[in-house]
């Protein structure tokens, strides 16, 4: 069942903690190694005057909840309530023997993370404030420990990834970033054979940048390539240029390091403070603006621009910039042609109003973004029954200044 705790709980004498040695273990978590977590879950949560604590993270698919006890078995992201407490951003409680197990979602800023399992006796309105501490605490650990954890990363896999699958994951951000006026999430399919597909965003003071690649091939070459455009990309959005010229730093860096390849892609540049969006299309399908419930036809359509990194002749003058203002609520999704294209058994595809209906219900159902994404990637992957011609990529971002 979902719970929330009672705004002015208080403790009492048998919710008393030993400060010191709490202190003590947030001093070992610094230095503790990844492998060391599930140990020391349990030790922060009987400081905490909880039983135990499990860590559950996402896999890479988001189909299941992948315990960090590699002696226990994953749970499903549907049909559990681990899964569902990750779904949904809310604790929810379920009886176990003669305890009760609150499963906390595990989030770090908007990222979807996992679940923390937490055992006690009973539950208050004290006991449930601890639980939801301890939750933040080790999504903060996680997060900043699989940065260097091959264990980490290893946990969350459940098939062997493909080298150039491997090498354009170590370019990738979060699948979810935001800030209090904006949010943008990502997929990407097939998780274990990527080859030229990625994605990229990233919040600068009050400005949102997100990106999309689609890069020429499904080789080591692809996402060589990829990897090139989006170090090029974040190198000069970091040296404080602006969207034209950080497009023309990716033709540069392309034309010189791989002059023969090259990649479609969309780069986007939202004020969370105006709602003006800024946005350079390179051969890539156009942004789709939802508004409310409904797709806004042609509103982020633009006159044809060559791909990016094209050498000698071909190469263009000057990117052309364009410009709108969203209105607060709005999503602009950025998706590769594999989207669309993914075909059923009997050949049909699955199609752009396939896609956007997909989305709009989706919001309209009260789903967070990241979850309306989740669930869309598992809709294209069973219609075309898992085995995907082409990569798939969406990333979905979001002005929501009512927030504030």
């Amino acid at each position: 069942m979902p719970v929330s705790d009672p705004p002015h709980a208080s403790s009492g004498p048998d919710t008393a903690i030993d400060e010191h040695r709490l202190e003590d273990l947030i001093i070992e978590a610094q230095t503790a190694l990844p492998v060391e977590l599930p140990g020391l879950a349990n030790r922060c949560a009987s400081a905490l005057g909880l039983r135990t604590a499990l860590i559950y993270l996402a896999d890479l698919q988001q189909g299941l909840l992948i315990p960090l006890d590699e002696a226990l078995e994953p749970l499903p992201v549907e049909g559990s309530s681990a899964g569902w407490a990750y779904r949904t951003l809310s604790p929810r409680v379920a009886e176990a023997d003669d305890d009760l197990i609150v499963w906390m979602p595990l989030v770090d800023g908007a990222e979807r993370l996992g679940v923390l399992a937490v055992r006690t006796a009973s539950l208050d309105g004290v006991r449930m404030r601890r639980s939801r501490i301890l939750a933040h605490l080790f999504a903060m650990l996680i997060t900043s420990k699989r940065a260097y954890s091959d264990w980490l990363a290893a946990r969350t896999r459940t098939a062997t990834m493909a080298l150039p699958a491997e090498m354009l994951r170590a370019f990738l951000p979060p699948r979810t970033i935001g800030s209090i006026r904006c949010v943008s999430t990502a997929v990407l399919e097939p998780a274990y054979d990527i080859a030229g597909d990625a994605f990229d965003h990233s919040v600068v003071k009050n400005v949102l940048h997100t990106m999309i690649l689609d890069a020429m091939g499904h080789d080591l070459t692809a996402g060589l390539t990829t990897s090139v455009a989006m170090a090029a990309a974040r190198n000069a959005r970091r040296g404080g240029h602006d969207l034209a010229d950080v497009v023309g730093s990716v033709d540069q860096a392309l034309a010189e390091w791989l002059p023969d390849q090259f990649c479609t892609g969309v780069l986007c540049r939202l004020d969370g403070e105006t709602g003006v969006l800024r946005w350079v299309n390179c051969g890539n399908p156009p942004p789709l603006l939802i508004r409310g419930e409904q797709v806004l036809a042609g509103a982020l359509d633009s006159p044809p621009q060559p791909p990016i990194g094209l050498a000698g002749p071909l190469a263009p003058a000057a990117r052309k910039v364009h410009e709108t203002t969203l209105e607060p609520g709005d999503c602009v999704l950025l998706y590769t042609d594999g989207v669309v294209e993914a075909r059923d058994a009997a050949g049909a595809e699955f199609g752009l109003d396939r896609f956007t209906d997909f989305i709009i219900r989706s919001n309209a159902a009260g789903q967070r973004p990241a979850e309306v994404l989740r669930l869309l990637i598992h809709a294209i992957l069973d219609y075309q029954r898992n085995q995907l011609r082409d990569d798939a990529t969406i990333l979905l971002f979001e002005w929501r200044p009512q927030y504030l």
